[in-house]
Protein backbone atom coordinates (compact mmCIF):
# COMPACT_ATOMS: atom_id res chain seq x y z
CA UNK A 1 0.00 0.00 0.00
CA UNK A 2 1.35 3.41 -1.09
CA UNK A 3 2.01 5.88 1.69
CA UNK A 4 0.02 9.23 1.47
CA UNK A 5 3.29 11.16 1.55
CA UNK A 6 4.16 9.66 -1.87
CA UNK A 7 1.07 11.35 -3.46
CA UNK A 8 2.12 14.69 -1.94
CA UNK A 9 5.62 14.32 -3.37
CA UNK A 10 4.12 13.52 -6.85
CA UNK A 11 2.12 16.84 -6.96
CA UNK A 12 5.18 18.75 -5.73
CA UNK A 13 6.75 18.44 -9.24
CA UNK A 14 6.86 21.70 -11.32
CA UNK A 15 4.74 20.31 -14.18
CA UNK A 16 2.01 19.27 -11.74
CA UNK A 17 1.93 22.69 -10.13
CA UNK A 18 1.70 24.37 -13.56
CA UNK A 19 -1.23 22.17 -14.62
CA UNK A 20 -3.11 22.90 -11.40
CA UNK A 21 -2.62 26.65 -11.86
CA UNK A 22 -3.87 26.52 -15.48
CA UNK A 23 -6.96 24.58 -14.48
CA UNK A 24 -7.78 27.14 -11.79
CA UNK A 25 -7.25 30.11 -14.16
CA UNK A 26 -9.36 28.58 -16.95
CA UNK A 27 -12.12 27.76 -14.47
CA UNK A 28 -12.16 31.39 -13.31
CA UNK A 29 -12.35 32.64 -16.95
CA UNK A 30 -15.18 30.27 -17.84
CA UNK A 31 -17.05 31.23 -14.73
CA UNK A 32 -16.65 34.91 -15.55
CA UNK A 33 -18.01 34.40 -19.07
CA UNK A 34 -20.96 32.49 -17.74
CA UNK A 35 -21.70 35.23 -15.26
CA UNK A 36 -21.21 38.22 -17.62
CA UNK A 37 -22.32 36.66 -20.91
CA UNK A 38 -20.64 36.58 -24.35
CA UNK A 39 -19.64 40.10 -25.46
CA UNK A 40 -19.16 39.12 -29.14
CA UNK A 41 -21.34 41.39 -31.36
CA UNK A 42 -24.02 39.81 -33.51
CA UNK A 43 -23.92 40.30 -37.28
CA UNK A 44 -26.00 39.87 -40.42
CA UNK A 45 -24.95 36.65 -42.11
CA UNK A 46 -27.10 36.83 -45.24
CA UNK A 47 -29.30 39.27 -47.13
CA UNK A 48 -31.30 37.62 -49.93
CA UNK A 49 -31.53 40.74 -52.13
CA UNK A 50 -27.88 41.73 -51.99
CA UNK A 51 -26.75 42.89 -55.44
CA UNK A 52 -29.92 41.50 -57.07
CA UNK A 53 -32.41 42.80 -59.61
CA UNK A 54 -35.73 42.89 -57.82
CA UNK A 55 -38.95 42.46 -59.81
CA UNK A 56 -42.66 42.58 -59.09
CA UNK A 57 -42.66 38.89 -58.07
CA UNK A 58 -40.06 39.58 -55.35
CA UNK A 59 -42.32 40.70 -52.51
CA UNK A 60 -40.09 39.93 -49.50
CA UNK A 61 -36.44 39.81 -48.45
CA UNK A 62 -34.81 37.90 -45.58
CA UNK A 63 -32.06 38.91 -43.17
CA UNK A 64 -30.30 36.03 -41.40
CA UNK A 65 -28.45 36.85 -38.15
CA UNK A 66 -25.61 35.08 -36.36
CA UNK A 67 -27.61 34.84 -33.12
CA UNK A 68 -31.15 35.34 -31.83
CA UNK A 69 -32.03 39.04 -32.02
CA UNK A 70 -34.18 41.41 -30.03
CA UNK A 71 -36.98 41.84 -32.56
CA UNK A 72 -38.01 45.36 -31.61
CA UNK A 73 -34.46 46.72 -31.77
CA UNK A 74 -34.08 45.40 -35.32
CA UNK A 75 -37.44 46.68 -36.51
CA UNK A 76 -36.83 50.14 -34.98
CA UNK A 77 -33.41 50.55 -36.61
CA UNK A 78 -33.82 49.00 -40.07
CA UNK A 79 -33.68 51.69 -42.76
CA UNK A 80 -34.48 51.43 -46.49
CA UNK A 81 -33.73 54.39 -48.73
CA UNK A 82 -35.88 55.31 -50.61
CA UNK A 83 -38.53 53.96 -48.20
CA UNK A 84 -40.44 50.75 -49.02
CA UNK A 85 -43.41 50.23 -46.67
CA UNK A 86 -43.84 46.66 -45.45
CA UNK A 87 -44.35 44.25 -42.57
CA UNK A 88 -41.94 42.27 -40.36
CA UNK A 89 -42.11 38.59 -39.46
CA UNK A 90 -39.65 36.31 -37.63
CA UNK A 91 -38.61 32.66 -37.64
CA UNK A 92 -35.72 31.98 -35.25
CA UNK A 93 -32.68 33.98 -36.37
CA UNK A 94 -34.30 34.95 -39.68
CA UNK A 95 -36.30 38.11 -40.25
CA UNK A 96 -38.57 38.54 -43.30
CA UNK A 97 -39.71 41.93 -44.56
CA UNK A 98 -42.73 41.74 -46.88
CA UNK A 99 -43.44 44.77 -49.06
CA UNK A 100 -46.91 46.27 -49.15
CA UNK A 101 -46.50 46.80 -52.91
CA UNK A 102 -43.78 46.02 -55.48
CA UNK A 103 -40.65 48.13 -55.39
CA UNK A 104 -40.72 50.82 -58.11
CA UNK A 105 -38.81 49.81 -61.24
CA UNK A 106 -35.75 51.68 -62.44
CA UNK A 107 -34.43 52.61 -58.98
CA UNK A 108 -31.57 51.68 -56.61
CA UNK A 109 -32.11 51.10 -52.89
CA UNK A 110 -29.87 51.14 -49.81
CA UNK A 111 -30.64 49.05 -46.74
CA UNK A 112 -28.84 49.65 -43.43
CA UNK A 113 -29.07 48.34 -39.88
CA UNK A 114 -27.17 49.45 -36.79
CA UNK A 115 -27.68 49.82 -33.02
CA UNK A 116 -29.74 46.63 -32.95
CA UNK A 117 -28.87 44.03 -30.30
CA UNK A 118 -29.29 40.35 -29.66
CA UNK A 119 -31.90 38.95 -27.33
CA UNK A 120 -29.58 38.10 -24.39
CA UNK A 121 -27.21 41.07 -24.27
CA UNK A 122 -27.26 44.00 -21.87
CA UNK A 123 -29.02 46.96 -23.56
CA UNK A 124 -26.58 49.34 -21.85
CA UNK A 125 -23.50 47.56 -23.21
CA UNK A 126 -22.58 49.18 -26.54
CA UNK A 127 -20.02 46.45 -27.23
CA UNK A 128 -22.79 43.91 -27.88
CA UNK A 129 -24.66 45.97 -30.48
CA UNK A 130 -25.04 44.49 -33.95
CA UNK A 131 -22.14 45.12 -36.29
CA UNK A 132 -23.30 47.88 -38.69
CA UNK A 133 -24.78 46.40 -41.87
CA UNK A 134 -25.13 48.19 -45.22
CA UNK A 135 -26.14 46.72 -48.57
CA UNK A 136 -27.73 47.73 -51.86
CA UNK A 137 -30.14 46.29 -54.39
CA UNK A 138 -31.88 47.65 -57.47
CA UNK A 139 -35.04 47.03 -59.42
CA UNK A 140 -35.29 46.07 -63.06
CA UNK A 141 -35.21 48.71 -65.74
CA UNK A 142 -38.54 50.21 -66.73
CA UNK A 143 -38.77 48.70 -70.22
CA UNK A 144 -41.41 47.62 -72.72
CA UNK A 145 -41.84 46.26 -76.24
CA UNK A 146 -44.02 47.81 -78.93
CA UNK A 147 -44.92 47.28 -82.58
CA UNK A 148 -43.39 49.93 -84.82
CA UNK A 149 -45.50 51.66 -87.48
CA UNK A 150 -43.21 54.09 -89.32
CA UNK A 151 -39.93 53.97 -91.21
CA UNK A 152 -37.67 50.97 -90.69
CA UNK A 153 -39.60 50.05 -87.52
CA UNK A 154 -42.88 49.43 -89.40
CA UNK A 155 -44.24 45.97 -88.58
CA UNK A 156 -41.25 45.13 -86.37
CA UNK A 157 -40.90 44.68 -82.60
CA UNK A 158 -38.96 47.40 -80.82
CA UNK A 159 -37.54 47.26 -77.27
CA UNK A 160 -37.74 50.58 -75.43
CA UNK A 161 -35.82 51.04 -72.17
CA UNK A 162 -37.12 54.13 -70.37
CA UNK A 163 -34.54 53.84 -67.60
CA UNK A 164 -31.60 53.95 -70.00
CA UNK A 165 -33.41 55.98 -72.68
CA UNK A 166 -32.62 53.45 -75.44
CA UNK A 167 -34.54 51.80 -78.29
CA UNK A 168 -33.57 48.65 -80.17
CA UNK A 169 -35.32 46.91 -83.10
CA UNK A 170 -35.65 43.20 -82.32
CA UNK A 171 -37.18 41.47 -85.35
CA UNK A 172 -35.81 41.30 -88.91
CA UNK A 173 -37.23 43.46 -91.75
CA UNK A 174 -38.67 40.49 -93.66
CA UNK A 175 -41.27 39.71 -90.94
CA UNK A 176 -44.46 41.67 -90.20
CA UNK A 177 -45.49 41.08 -86.57
CA UNK A 178 -49.18 40.57 -85.84
CA UNK A 179 -49.22 39.89 -82.10
CA UNK A 180 -46.70 39.22 -79.32
CA UNK A 181 -46.33 38.32 -75.63
CA UNK A 182 -43.22 38.66 -73.41
CA UNK A 183 -41.85 35.62 -71.57
CA UNK A 184 -41.88 35.85 -67.76
CA UNK A 185 -38.10 36.21 -67.63
CA UNK A 186 -38.14 39.14 -70.06
CA UNK A 187 -35.35 37.46 -72.04
CA UNK A 188 -37.56 36.55 -75.03
CA UNK A 189 -40.70 37.62 -76.84
CA UNK A 190 -43.17 35.16 -78.36
CA UNK A 191 -44.67 36.62 -81.53
CA UNK A 192 -46.78 35.75 -84.55
CA UNK A 193 -45.64 37.12 -87.90
CA UNK A 194 -45.99 36.73 -91.66
CA UNK A 195 -43.44 37.23 -94.39
CA UNK A 196 -43.57 40.84 -95.58
CA UNK A 197 -43.66 39.68 -99.19
CA UNK A 198 -46.81 37.64 -98.43
CA UNK A 199 -48.53 40.04 -96.01
CA UNK A 200 -51.56 40.20 -98.29
CA UNK A 201 -52.45 36.79 -96.82
CA UNK A 202 -52.66 38.44 -93.39
CA UNK A 203 -53.06 36.45 -90.19
CA UNK A 204 -53.98 33.25 -92.05
CA UNK A 205 -50.34 32.65 -92.88
CA UNK A 206 -48.73 33.68 -89.61
CA UNK A 207 -46.11 31.54 -87.91
CA UNK A 208 -44.94 31.58 -84.29
CA UNK A 209 -41.43 32.73 -83.42
CA UNK A 210 -39.36 33.79 -80.43
CA UNK A 211 -36.86 36.64 -80.39
CA UNK A 212 -34.32 37.37 -77.66
CA UNK A 213 -34.18 40.75 -75.93
CA UNK A 214 -30.64 40.42 -74.58
CA UNK A 215 -31.95 40.93 -71.05
CA UNK A 216 -30.58 38.79 -68.22
CA UNK A 217 -32.43 39.06 -64.94
CA UNK A 218 -30.56 38.31 -61.70
CA UNK A 219 -33.66 38.22 -59.57
CA UNK A 220 -33.91 37.51 -55.86
CA UNK A 221 -36.15 34.55 -56.67
CA UNK A 222 -33.37 33.10 -58.80
CA UNK A 223 -30.82 33.54 -56.03
CA UNK A 224 -32.92 31.47 -53.61
CA UNK A 225 -33.53 28.81 -56.27
CA UNK A 226 -29.82 28.62 -57.07
CA UNK A 227 -28.95 28.16 -53.40
CA UNK A 228 -31.43 25.33 -53.08
CA UNK A 229 -30.17 23.69 -56.29
CA UNK A 230 -26.51 24.64 -56.68
CA UNK A 231 -26.00 22.30 -59.62
CA UNK A 232 -28.97 23.57 -61.64
CA UNK A 233 -27.98 24.56 -65.19
CA UNK A 234 -27.10 28.23 -65.60
CA UNK A 235 -29.29 30.48 -67.69
CA UNK A 236 -27.65 31.51 -70.96
CA UNK A 237 -28.63 34.82 -72.49
CA UNK A 238 -28.87 34.81 -76.27
CA UNK A 239 -27.60 37.80 -78.26
CA UNK A 240 -30.28 40.42 -78.81
CA UNK A 241 -32.44 39.83 -81.89
CA UNK A 242 -31.94 36.05 -82.12
CA UNK A 243 -35.07 34.73 -83.89
CA UNK A 244 -36.23 31.09 -83.71
CA UNK A 245 -39.19 29.49 -85.48
CA UNK A 246 -41.51 27.64 -83.08
CA UNK A 247 -44.52 26.70 -85.20
CA UNK A 248 -44.85 26.83 -89.00
CA UNK A 249 -48.04 27.20 -91.05
CA UNK A 250 -47.55 24.56 -93.74
CA UNK A 251 -50.43 22.26 -92.75
CA UNK A 252 -52.36 24.46 -90.33
CA UNK A 253 -53.22 28.13 -90.19
CA UNK A 254 -52.27 29.56 -86.80
CA UNK A 255 -54.76 31.96 -85.23
CA UNK A 256 -54.99 33.26 -81.65
CA UNK A 257 -52.34 32.16 -79.12
CA UNK A 258 -51.49 32.63 -75.45
CA UNK A 259 -48.35 32.08 -73.37
CA UNK A 260 -48.59 30.48 -69.91
CA UNK A 261 -47.36 32.60 -66.97
CA UNK A 262 -44.53 30.11 -66.33
CA UNK A 263 -43.37 30.39 -69.95
CA UNK A 264 -43.46 26.62 -70.46
CA UNK A 265 -46.74 26.18 -72.37
CA UNK A 266 -48.22 27.87 -75.44
CA UNK A 267 -51.85 27.40 -76.46
CA UNK A 268 -52.72 28.05 -80.13
CA UNK A 269 -55.96 27.93 -82.09
CA UNK A 270 -55.31 26.24 -85.46
CA UNK A 271 -57.33 25.20 -88.52
CA UNK A 272 -56.18 22.66 -91.12
CA UNK A 273 -55.66 24.16 -94.55
CA UNK A 274 -57.32 21.39 -96.57
CA UNK A 275 -60.01 20.68 -93.96
CA UNK A 276 -61.61 23.84 -92.49
CA UNK A 277 -63.75 21.70 -90.20
CA UNK A 278 -60.58 20.53 -88.46
CA UNK A 279 -60.40 23.48 -86.09
CA UNK A 280 -59.24 23.41 -82.48
CA UNK A 281 -56.81 24.18 -79.70
CA UNK A 282 -53.20 22.97 -79.67
CA UNK A 283 -50.57 22.89 -76.96
CA UNK A 284 -46.83 23.51 -77.45
CA UNK A 285 -44.25 22.55 -74.81
CA UNK A 286 -40.44 22.75 -74.95
CA UNK A 287 -38.86 19.71 -76.57
CA UNK A 288 -42.21 18.17 -77.57
CA UNK A 289 -44.22 18.06 -80.78
CA UNK A 290 -47.41 20.17 -80.83
CA UNK A 291 -50.35 18.29 -79.30
CA UNK A 292 -54.01 18.85 -80.06
CA UNK A 293 -56.29 19.33 -77.07
CA UNK A 294 -59.35 17.14 -77.55
CA UNK A 295 -62.15 19.52 -76.64
CA UNK A 296 -65.00 21.34 -78.35
CA UNK A 297 -64.04 24.30 -80.50
CA UNK A 298 -64.22 27.66 -78.80
CA UNK A 299 -63.44 31.33 -79.06
CA UNK A 300 -61.64 33.71 -76.71
CA UNK A 301 -59.34 31.94 -74.22
CA UNK A 302 -56.74 32.73 -71.59
CA UNK A 303 -54.29 30.51 -69.69
CA UNK A 304 -54.75 30.62 -65.91
CA UNK A 305 -51.99 31.66 -63.45
CA UNK A 306 -51.31 28.02 -62.50
CA UNK A 307 -50.16 27.42 -66.12
CA UNK A 308 -52.06 24.12 -66.02
CA UNK A 309 -55.55 25.21 -67.06
CA UNK A 310 -57.31 27.78 -69.22
CA UNK A 311 -60.65 29.52 -69.57
CA UNK A 312 -62.23 29.40 -73.03
CA UNK A 313 -65.53 30.57 -74.47
CA UNK A 314 -67.53 27.50 -75.52
CA UNK A 315 -71.16 27.49 -76.56
CA UNK A 316 -73.12 29.75 -74.21
CA UNK A 317 -70.49 30.17 -71.50
CA UNK A 318 -66.90 29.89 -70.29
CA UNK A 319 -65.33 26.44 -69.90
CA UNK A 320 -62.42 25.83 -67.52
CA UNK A 321 -60.18 23.18 -69.13
CA UNK A 322 -56.94 21.48 -68.13
CA UNK A 323 -53.94 21.96 -70.42
CA UNK A 324 -53.83 18.31 -71.46
CA UNK A 325 -54.44 16.31 -74.63
CA UNK A 326 -57.65 14.82 -73.18
CA UNK A 327 -59.22 17.93 -71.68
CA UNK A 328 -62.36 17.13 -69.76
CA UNK A 329 -64.10 20.28 -68.57
CA UNK A 330 -63.26 21.16 -64.95
CA UNK A 331 -65.98 23.78 -64.62
CA UNK A 332 -68.46 25.68 -66.76
CA UNK A 333 -69.71 29.23 -66.20
CA UNK A 334 -72.82 29.70 -68.37
CA UNK A 335 -73.32 33.42 -67.66
CA UNK A 336 -70.08 34.68 -69.20
CA UNK A 337 -68.83 35.03 -72.74
CA UNK A 338 -65.30 36.40 -72.34
CA UNK A 339 -62.41 36.30 -69.86
CA UNK A 340 -60.20 39.39 -69.72
CA UNK A 341 -57.64 38.65 -67.00
CA UNK A 342 -56.80 36.67 -63.89
CA UNK A 343 -55.52 37.83 -60.51
CA UNK A 344 -51.88 36.86 -60.16
CA UNK A 345 -52.58 34.24 -57.47
CA UNK A 346 -55.51 32.76 -59.41
CA UNK A 347 -58.05 33.72 -56.75
CA UNK A 348 -60.24 35.73 -59.14
CA UNK A 349 -60.88 36.56 -62.77
CA UNK A 350 -62.39 39.49 -64.65
CA UNK A 351 -65.11 38.22 -67.02
CA UNK A 352 -67.66 39.81 -69.33
CA UNK A 353 -71.37 39.00 -69.45
CA UNK A 354 -73.35 39.88 -72.59
CA UNK A 355 -76.76 41.18 -71.57
CA UNK A 356 -79.14 40.41 -74.43
CA UNK A 357 -81.92 42.91 -75.02
CA UNK A 358 -83.86 43.67 -78.24
CA UNK A 359 -83.78 47.41 -77.55
CA UNK A 360 -80.73 48.10 -75.38
CA UNK A 361 -78.07 45.34 -75.29
CA UNK A 362 -75.37 45.95 -72.68
CA UNK A 363 -72.26 44.31 -71.30
CA UNK A 364 -71.29 43.80 -67.66
CA UNK A 365 -67.87 43.36 -66.09
CA UNK A 366 -67.87 40.75 -63.31
CA UNK A 367 -65.39 39.73 -60.64
CA UNK A 368 -65.56 35.93 -60.41
CA UNK A 369 -63.68 34.29 -57.52
CA UNK A 370 -62.45 30.72 -57.07
CA UNK A 371 -64.92 30.48 -54.18
CA UNK A 372 -67.82 30.75 -56.58
CA UNK A 373 -68.85 34.36 -55.89
CA UNK A 374 -69.82 36.65 -58.77
CA UNK A 375 -69.84 40.43 -58.36
CA UNK A 376 -70.98 42.85 -61.04
CA UNK A 377 -68.55 45.76 -61.19
CA UNK A 378 -69.58 47.79 -64.22
CA UNK A 379 -72.29 47.89 -66.93
CA UNK A 380 -72.06 49.74 -70.23
CA UNK A 381 -73.92 50.04 -73.52
CA UNK A 382 -70.54 50.06 -75.27
CA UNK A 383 -67.67 47.57 -74.99
CA UNK A 384 -65.45 46.22 -72.22
CA UNK A 385 -62.07 45.98 -73.93
CA UNK A 386 -59.42 45.11 -71.33
CA UNK A 387 -58.98 44.64 -67.59
CA UNK A 388 -55.91 44.21 -65.41
CA UNK A 389 -55.49 43.49 -61.70
CA UNK A 390 -53.18 45.78 -59.74
CA UNK A 391 -50.26 44.03 -57.99
CA UNK A 392 -52.09 44.44 -54.66
CA UNK A 393 -55.18 42.78 -56.22
CA UNK A 394 -57.30 45.41 -54.45
CA UNK A 395 -57.88 47.40 -57.64
CA UNK A 396 -59.01 46.37 -61.12
CA UNK A 397 -58.09 48.68 -63.99
CA UNK A 398 -60.50 48.63 -66.90
CA UNK A 399 -60.65 50.00 -70.43
CA UNK A 400 -64.28 50.32 -71.47
CA UNK A 401 -66.42 52.40 -73.85
CA UNK A 402 -69.81 54.08 -73.77
CA UNK A 403 -71.96 54.62 -76.83
CA UNK A 404 -72.32 58.26 -77.84
CA UNK A 405 -75.78 59.58 -78.69
CA UNK A 406 -76.63 60.18 -82.34
CA UNK A 407 -77.31 58.33 -85.55
CA UNK A 408 -73.60 57.67 -86.17
CA UNK A 409 -72.41 54.74 -84.04
CA UNK A 410 -69.40 55.90 -82.01
CA UNK A 411 -67.95 54.74 -78.71
CA UNK A 412 -66.14 56.94 -76.18
CA UNK A 413 -63.28 55.04 -74.43
CA UNK A 414 -62.54 55.49 -70.73
CA UNK A 415 -59.81 54.19 -68.47
CA UNK A 416 -61.11 53.48 -64.96
CA UNK A 417 -59.98 52.11 -61.61
CA UNK A 418 -62.41 49.90 -59.68
CA UNK A 419 -61.92 49.43 -55.93
CA UNK A 420 -62.68 45.73 -55.40
CA UNK A 421 -63.50 46.24 -51.71
CA UNK A 422 -65.98 49.08 -52.09
CA UNK A 423 -66.98 48.69 -55.75
CA UNK A 424 -66.24 52.39 -56.35
CA UNK A 425 -65.48 53.26 -60.01
CA UNK A 426 -63.08 56.13 -60.68
CA UNK A 427 -62.71 57.30 -64.28
CA UNK A 428 -59.05 58.23 -64.56
CA UNK A 429 -58.99 59.39 -68.16
CA UNK A 430 -61.23 59.89 -71.16
CA UNK A 431 -59.34 58.57 -74.17
CA UNK A 432 -59.52 59.66 -77.83
CA UNK A 433 -62.33 58.12 -79.85
CA UNK A 434 -60.86 55.14 -81.69
CA UNK A 435 -61.38 51.39 -81.96
CA UNK A 436 -57.90 49.97 -81.46
CA UNK A 437 -56.66 51.37 -78.14
CA UNK A 438 -54.58 48.91 -76.14
CA UNK A 439 -53.32 49.38 -72.59
CA UNK A 440 -50.58 47.74 -70.52
CA UNK A 441 -50.24 48.06 -66.74
CA UNK A 442 -46.68 48.32 -65.41
CA UNK A 443 -45.54 45.35 -63.28
CA UNK A 444 -45.00 47.67 -60.30
CA UNK A 445 -48.49 49.13 -60.80
CA UNK A 446 -47.21 52.71 -61.04
CA UNK A 447 -47.98 53.49 -64.65
CA UNK A 448 -49.92 52.59 -67.74
CA UNK A 449 -48.97 52.54 -71.41
CA UNK A 450 -51.50 53.14 -74.17
CA UNK A 451 -51.47 53.95 -77.88
CA UNK A 452 -53.26 56.61 -79.91
CA UNK A 453 -53.72 55.34 -83.46
CA UNK A 454 -53.89 57.43 -86.61
CA UNK A 455 -55.72 55.38 -89.24
CA UNK A 456 -56.08 56.26 -92.90
CA UNK A 457 -58.62 54.76 -95.27
CA UNK A 458 -56.24 55.36 -98.20
CA UNK A 459 -53.59 52.72 -98.76
CA UNK A 460 -50.70 52.74 -101.20
CA UNK A 461 -50.11 49.02 -100.73
CA UNK A 462 -46.99 49.56 -98.66
CA UNK A 463 -48.55 49.91 -95.20
CA UNK A 464 -47.69 46.92 -93.01
CA UNK A 465 -50.19 47.39 -90.16
CA UNK A 466 -53.97 47.66 -90.28
CA UNK A 467 -56.66 48.41 -87.72
CA UNK A 468 -59.41 45.99 -86.75
CA UNK A 469 -61.74 47.52 -89.38
CA UNK A 470 -59.15 47.12 -92.16
CA UNK A 471 -57.89 50.70 -92.34
CA UNK A 472 -54.19 51.26 -92.91
CA UNK A 473 -52.44 52.60 -89.79
CA UNK A 474 -50.14 55.40 -90.88
CA UNK A 475 -49.00 56.52 -87.42
CA UNK A 476 -49.57 55.92 -83.71
CA UNK A 477 -48.41 57.82 -80.63
CA UNK A 478 -47.39 56.02 -77.41
CA UNK A 479 -48.31 57.56 -74.04
CA UNK A 480 -47.41 56.94 -70.40
CA UNK A 481 -49.98 57.58 -67.66
CA UNK A 482 -48.51 57.73 -64.11
CA UNK A 483 -50.69 56.16 -61.39
CA UNK A 484 -50.66 57.04 -57.69
CA UNK A 485 -52.70 56.35 -54.55
CA UNK A 486 -53.97 58.90 -52.05
CA UNK A 487 -54.06 58.51 -48.27
CA UNK A 488 -57.27 56.48 -48.53
CA UNK A 489 -55.70 54.09 -51.08
CA UNK A 490 -57.84 55.49 -53.89
CA UNK A 491 -56.12 55.60 -57.30
CA UNK A 492 -55.42 58.97 -58.88
CA UNK A 493 -53.83 59.64 -62.24
CA UNK A 494 -51.44 62.40 -63.28
CA UNK A 495 -51.44 63.99 -66.72
CA UNK A 496 -50.46 61.53 -69.48
CA UNK A 497 -46.96 61.97 -70.89
CA UNK A 498 -46.16 61.54 -74.61
CA UNK A 499 -43.21 59.21 -75.15
CA UNK A 500 -42.23 60.55 -78.58
CA UNK A 501 -42.40 57.00 -79.91
CA UNK A 502 -44.49 55.94 -82.90
CA UNK A 503 -45.87 52.50 -82.06
CA UNK A 504 -48.74 50.16 -81.34
CA UNK A 505 -49.74 47.65 -78.66
CA UNK A 506 -47.09 48.51 -76.01
CA UNK A 507 -46.47 45.79 -73.42
CA UNK A 508 -44.30 46.09 -70.34
CA UNK A 509 -41.56 43.57 -69.70
CA UNK A 510 -42.01 41.69 -66.38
Amino acid sequence: MTHPAAHLRRFSQPIDRTAIILIVVLSLIIGGLLLKGDRTAAKVRDFTWQGRQVGAEDNAFILAFSRPMDHQSVEDNLKIEPPLPGKFSWAGRRMAYTLDSPAPYGESFKISLEKARDRFSDPADDRTQLRPFVSEFHTRDRAFVYLGVTGEEAGRLVLANLTQQQQQILTPPNLVVMDFKPYPEGDRILFAATERSAQSQGMLDQQLYTVSTGIQIESAAHSIFDKLKPFAPSRKTQPIGTVKLLLDSQEYQNLKFDLAPNGQVIAVQRVKRNDPGNYGLWMIQPGKSPQKINTDSGGNFLIAPDSQSLAMAQGQGMAILPLASDAETLDFLPKFGMVLSFAKDGSAAAMVKFNVSPTNPTRSLFLVTNQGTEQELLKTDGSIVEAAFAPSQQTLYCLYTERLPGDLYEEQPYFAAINLKTGKITDLMRLPIQRDIQISLAPDGLGLLFDQVVANQLDNGQTAIRSSDGKAITNSQLWFLPLFQDEESEVIAADPQPLELAGLRPRWLP
